[in-house]
């Protein structure tokens, strides 16, 4: 008999809600909210507010998208961390009213390991190899980078981390000293594409074991285009190009070491990328070329399940749903998670 587990994932930006029959990815519906870009950045209160609008008429449609009735639904999973207290509040709140009513186990489900379980996340149209035990993920977005060891499903091991700011903030960060508009990651990838990544050089910076740092790059960037623009004014203009293939390749180099340095202390090919910086077509091309040059073994997620979305959120809800894994109605949001 088939599993039915909806998924809500409203932890920042994007409220999404997915339907997952067993493995099998049904519907993944996410609302964006384009009402941050003129503030380049999420505003918290607005997101919030956002994700009230969005969340009934986003579920509506992913139950839809499925072609099953709410009746036939066996548990309902939501991100409950990390993420911004306000917009987690809205699907918590739905999740516990929604699972209270239907009388259906509620499942809470940490934002970070639904980013790694989402390799397990299938489509009908196109069912693709997922990780074998153990494997490396790195986890990177706006607001994380970690080397995870994934032993099991709900046994993973923070190997590295970073120490300051995140490989996404740095992409961001970047694209807002280079004038581009939020968000600038997918914008510094785009320019990246046609530059030269040798036109400019920054240092990167030492790092312990296998932590990252971020911030020293980012103001290096920062003091280079001030003293650069001084001398010439057109110069972002005349290097964006070179500039974004430069700094691309500079924090890609920076996780690809990170990641080598790893696979050599573990002995663990099998490695995996997950969370919205895994859609950048620079670190996707390197790991590739690890896979042919160093024997690795690689999964990259499929573009729908890099960013936020709440597929990742059902896929984890599944596995805890079969261990009988569920959560009371005192259940609360956190915004740092305690996934260690």
């Amino acid at each position: 008999m088939s599993t039915y587990i909806l998924g809500i994932e409203s932890s920042c930006d994007d409220t999404s809600a997915a339907i997952l029959k067993d493995t099998f990815v049904l519907s993944n519906i996410t609302a964006n909210q384009d009402v941050h870009k003129k503030y380049g950045g999420v505003v918290p209160e607005l997101a919030s507010r956002a994700h009230q609008q969005n969340i009934i008429p986003v579920i509506e449609q992913a139950l839809k998208d499925a072609n099953i009735s709410k009746k036939q639904l066996n548990a309902i999973a939501f991100t409950n961390g990390p993420g911004l207290l306000g917009s987690l509040l809205v699907g918590t709140s739905f999740a516990k009213a929604f699972a209270l009513a239907s009388k259906i186990p509620l499942i809470e489900v940490d934002h970070l390991q639904a980013h790694i379980l989402a390799h397990f996340a299938q489509s009908e149209k196109n069912i693709k190899p997922v990780p074998s035990f153990p494997f490396l993920c790195l986890v990177i977005s706006g607001g994380h980078t970690q080397i995870v060891q994934v032993d099991d499903y709900f046994k993973m091991t923070i190997l590295g981390k970073t120490i300051d700011d995140a490989a996404g903030e740095a992409f961001d960060k970047s694209a807002k000293i280079l004038g581009l508009p939020y968000p600038g990651g997918p914008l510094i990838d785009k320019y990246a594409q046609v530059g030269d990544p040798q036109k400019f050089k920054f240092a990167i910076p030492s790092v312990p074991d296998l932590d990252f740092s971020f911030s020293g790059l980012k103001t290096s960037i920062l003091y280079f285009i001030q003293k650069e623009t001084l001398k010439n004014p057109d110069f972002i203009e005349t290097y964006k190009n070179d500039l974004c293939a430069s700094i691309q390749k500079t924090i890609i180099e920076i996780l690809i070491k990170k990641l080598e340095k790893a696979v050599k202390k573990t002995g663990i090919k099998s490695v995996a990328i997950a969370g919205g910086v895994s859609a950048n077509t620079g670190i996707r091309n390197a790991l590739v070329e690890k896979q042919k040059n160093n024997d690795w073994n690689i999964f990259i997620p499929e573009f729908q399940f890099c960013t936020d979305n709440a597929a990742m959120i059902a896929i984890t809800g599944y596995f805890k749903y079969m261990n009988k894994d569920f959560s009371s109605q005192h259940s609360s949001p956190y915004s740092r998670s305690p996934f260690k």
